[in-house]
């Protein structure tokens, strides 16, 4: 049997909204990742960088992302 541990990763994931929306622009969103095995930790400028973090490991596993 397989352990599903070895194909898991398991990520925290912290936004918050640095900056009001307004007239002129949408607003400012940050955040953190950190992948709970490794404590690694990165802070996020945009929220697509969440998807730019977690890719390399859906790559390992073969996922096209």
């Amino acid at each position: 049997m397989v352990s599903i541990e070895r194909h898991t990763h398991s990520f925290i994931i912290k936004i918050w909204l640095e900056e009001e929306p307004r007239e002129e622009h949408e607003g400012v969103w940050r955040g953190q990742i950190t992948e709970v095995n490794t404590r690694e930790r990165r802070y996020l400028h945009e929220l697509s960088d969440i998807i730019t973090y977690i890719k390399p490991y859906l790559e390992e596993w073969g996922v096209r992302a």
